[in-house]
C-alpha cells in the first residue's frame, strides 16, 4: 500500500486526525485575507472585459512570426491617430496570427486601421464590429445565468440534507470560490469574454458536488448524534473532512493536471481566445472548490450546527463522560504505586513479619501435610497415636513413611501417656519383649 493510501486508511479509521473543525479561525484568516487581496484587484484594476461585452472591432491578421510582429502592429495602429484606437489590444493569436481589438470605429477609420496592419507586415486582415447591446445581453444573460444556478443549489440542498444549515455553508463556500476566481482574472488582467461566464458555472458546480460529497459523509456520522456520548457534532462533522479528505485530494489532482494542460497551451502555445479564459476559469475555480469544501464549508456548518439548545446539551454530555474517563485514567495509572503501601497492612504482610520457627520444627510435617503429599484426602479427625514404652523401638516395617525423613524421625519426641493408655498398651508392649528375646 502507498503511503498516501495508508494515510488514507488511518484518517478514515480516526487513527489520525487533522483538527479542520478546530481550527476554523485560522482558515476564516486565510481565505478572508485572499478575499481582500482579490476585492482590491476589483476596486483598483478592475476587469478587462472582452470585446464581447464593451463593443467594437476585432481584427484578426496574418502574420509569418506574430510573437516579433506584436510591437510593430501596436506601434501601427496607434500612429494611425485615431481616439478610438489609441489604447488597442494586440495578442498572438495561435502560431500564425494576431488578434486587434479597439473600440467602435467608422467604416472609414476601420479602413484606415486595417491598411496600418497591412503596412506592419500582415498578409491578410480580417475585421468584425460587435455592438455593445449584443456584450450588456451577454452580461445580464451571465447574471440570470449565476442567480438561477444559486437558487436551484439551495433547493437542492435543502431537499437532499433537510438542513437549512447545510445550504448556507454551501452558499457561502461557493461565493468563495466565485470572488476568489473573479479576483484572479483582475489580478492577471485576463480576459472576460463569454468563455469566463461559462468557466465560472462550471466551476461552481464542481464546488457545489465536492461540499455535497463531504456533507454527505457528515450527514452519516451525525445520524442520531443527540443520543451518543462519544462524539460531538463538530467531533463527527472534523472526522467525516478527515474521512474524505484523500478522495478530494485525488480527485482534485485529476481535475486539475489536464485542465492546467489546456491552460498552458491556450496561454503559451495559442495566444489568447476561448480556451484560454475557460481554462483559467476552471483551474483557479477547481482549486478554490477543493479548498472551501473542507476549510470553509464544513467547519461553517459545525459551527452553526453547534449553536442548537440540542447540540449543547449532547457536547456537555460529551464532556462529562471524557472527564469521567479520565479521572478513572488518573487513578489507574497512580493503582501500581499505592501497592505496597497497602499490602503492608494485610494480614499476610503481618504473618510475614513475624520472628521466623526454627529450622528443625519448620521441616517437620505434619500426618494432613503428610496425606496431602502424597494425594490421599483427610479421612477425619486425626487419630491419636499408638502409645510407645520409652526406649522401645518401632517395628521395621521396610520402607520410610511417606513425607518423613530420617532426621524428622531422630528429631521426634514420644508423647506422654497417662494411666489408662498406659495399660492399655502393656500388653503390647510385653509381646513385643517377648519377640525380641525369642530372636
Amino acid at each position: 500500500m502507498s503511503r498516501l493510501g495508508r494515510m488514507g486508511a488511518q484518517l478514515y479509521q480516526g487513527h489520525v486526525s487533522i483538527d479542520f473543525v478546530g481550527r476554523r479561525r485560522t482558515w476564516y484568516a486565510m481565505s478572508g485575507l485572499i478575499i481582500l487581496i482579490a476585492v482590491l484587484g476589483l476596486v483598483l484594476r478592475g476587469m478587462n472585459f472582452g470585446i464581447e461585452f464593451k463593443g467594437g472591432v476585432e481584427f484578426n491578421a496574418q502574420f509569418a512570426n506574430p510573437s516579433a510582429s506584436v510591437t510593430k502592429v501596436t506601434d501601427a495602429v496607434v500612429g494611425t491617430g485615431i481616439p478610438a484606437a489609441e489604447n488597442p489590444v494586440v495578442v498572438t493569436s495561435g502560431t500564425s496570427a494576431i488578434r486587434v481589438d479597439t473600440k467602435p470605429l467608422t467604416e472609414n477609420q476601420l479602413q484606415v486601421v486595417e491598411n496600418a496592419i497591412k503596412q506592419a507586415g500582415s498578409s491578410e486582415v480580417n475585421s468584425s464590429a460587435i455592438g455593445p447591446t449584443w456584450g450588456a445581453a451577454v452580461a445580464k444573460k451571465a447574471v440570470t445565468g449565476l442567480l438561477v444556478f444559486v437558487f436551484l443549489v439551495v433547493l437542492f440542498i435543502w431537499a437532499y440534507f433537510r438542513e437549512w444549515r447545510m445550504s448556507v455553508a454551501a452558499i457561502v463556500a461557493l461565493f468563495h470560490d466565485l470572488v476568489i476566481t473573479v479576483g484572479v482574472y483582475s489580478l492577471t488582467g485576463f480576459e472576460v469574454t463569454p468563455a469566463t461566464v461559462t468557466g465560472l458555472l462550471t466551476i461552481l458546480g464542481y464546488s457545489l458536488y465536492d461540499t455535497v460529497v463531504v456533507f454527505d459523509k457528515v450527514r452519516e456520522n451525525t445520524r442520531g448524534i443527540t443520543t451518543s456520548t462519544r462524539r460531538t457534532y463538530a467531533d463527527s462533522a472534523n472526522l467525516a473532512v478527515n474521512q474524505t479528505l484523500v478522495r478530494s485530494i485525488n480527485t482534485s489532482i485529476a481535475a486539475l493536471l489536464p485542465v492546467g494542460a489546456i491552460l498552458y497551451v491556450g496561454t503559451f502555445q495559442l495566444g489568447s481566445g476561448p480556451l484560454k479564459d475557460l481554462a483559467l476559469a476552471l483551474f483557479v475555480g477547481m482549486a478554490a472548490g477543493a479548498y472551501s469544501s473542507i476549510f470553509i464549508a464544513t467547519p461553517l456548518l459545525a459551527q452553526l450546527k453547534m449553536r442548537e439548545p440540542a447540540m449543547r446539551i449532547q457536547a456537555k454530555r460529551v464532556a462529562n463522560r471524557r472527564a469521567q474517563m479520565a479521572k478513572e485514567a488518573a487513578a489507574e495509572s497512580a493503582k501500581p504505586a499505592a501497592v505496597p503501601a497497602a499490602t503492608a497492612s494485610t494480614p499476610a504482610a503481618r504473618t510475614s513479619s513475624r520472628p521466623a520457627r526454627p529450622a528443625a520444627s519448620a521441616a517437620k510435617p505434619t500426618t494432613g501435610e503428610a496425606r496431602q503429599r502424597a494425594g490421599t484426602p483427610p479421612p477425619g479427625p486425626e487419630p491419636e497415636p499408638e502409645p510407645v514404652e520409652p526406649g522401645a523401638e518401632e517395628e521395621p516395617t521396610g520402607h520410610e513413611p511417606i513425607g518423613v525423613s530420617a532426621t524428622n524421625r531422630t528429631q521426634a519426641q514420644p508423647r506422654p501417656m497417662n494411666s489408662s493408655a498406659a495399660k492399655r498398651a502393656q500388653p503390647q508392649r510385653q509381646a513385643r519383649a517377648k519377640r525380641g528375646k525369642r530372636r
